[in-house]
């Protein structure tokens, strides 16, 4: 079983945003700070850091601690080795995330990845597959690309799925998602390349067929169970794959892309403007 600690790092990091000018050099010292010869009393922090003893105190506060010494207290058990969660179902879910993510790592194939951002990247447009959870990741995919300036929409209905194919041709890529290989999306895929579409076809299930209907099958990670939604999303191993994909696609092209993804953020800070 993983050993699991509690770490002051993540309460830094969640309210840095809020801090003063500073705050966040004191906050920038705690995030970087690895040394265990360097004192942490508050005089020593103080001098080091150029900042008065009240400024670290109000630090501390905001991080949700009476006052530095407490916080200090947590910040240097927080490095030490030990197993500081008890609760037998918190670290049952996060042993099982960092067993999935190990997985992952064991069959993430870089020159594959490639392959498919190339196919991403050349594709006037993109259709994605997927049903239920697979579905909804699909959507989140879509998203995310829409923001690099990709055409894409993604189709969770089976009868729109086979109907697509009519608007499919040598000039598209269709991504089908199922953990299990659904014989649904499958078949929506073998159609789309039956069409001259590229094909993709991300699953935890590699079979003969399954090859057949794709130009490439991108393996992820499973666990027992894990289609049928029990403790661990069944979106969280296609996310990740999901996320390494875009950050490949991202820098093809770096600047425009960039561009892109800049004037999105506008056009959602213009809307935002106008609810108000």
């Amino acid at each position: 079983m993983i050993s699991f600690e509690k770490k002051v790092t993540p309460l830094i990091e969640s309210i840095y945003d809020t801090l003063t000018p500073n705050e966040k050099t004191i906050a920038q010292y705690f995030l970087k700070q690895s040394s265990a010869e360097e004192s942490l009393s508050a005089r020593a922090v103080s001098e080091r850091l150029f900042v008065s003893i009240p400024s670290l105190t109000r630090f501390a506060q905001k991080c949700g601690y009476k006052g530095y010494r407490q916080f200090i207290y947590d910040f240097q058990e927080s490095k030490k080795e030990g197993e500081v969660i008890h609760n037998d179902l918190t670290k049952t879910v996060l042993s099982d995330y960092e067993e999935l993510l190990s997985k992952s790592f064991s069959l993430i194939d870089e020159s594959q990845v490639i392959k498919v951002c190339g196919l991403l990247n050349n594709a006037k447009r993109v259709y994605i597959y997927g049903q239920g959870s697979s579905g909804l990741a699909a959507h989140e995919m879509k998203f995310r690309f829409m923001r690099l300036g990709m055409i894409c929409e993604a189709i969770t209905d089976l009868h729109t799925m086979l109907m697509n194919r009519v608007l499919v041709d040598e000039q598209c890529l269709v991504i089908g998602i199922s953990v299990s290989a659904n014989a649904s999306v499958v078949e929506a895929v073998r159609q789309a390349k039956k069409q001259g579409a590229k094909t993709v076809l991300i699953t935890s299930k590699r079979s003969e067929e399954s090859e057949k209907v794709c130009d490439e099958l991108v393996l992820i990670a499973m666990k027992n169970a894990l289609d049928q939604g029990g403790l661990i999303s069944p979106q969280f191993p296609i996310l990740v794959m999901v996320d390494i994909f875009y950050s490949y696609y991202k820098e093809i092209d770096k600047d425009y892309k960039h561009h892109l993804f800049s004037n999105t953020l506008t056009a959602l800070g213009a809307k935002e403007d106008k609810k108000e």
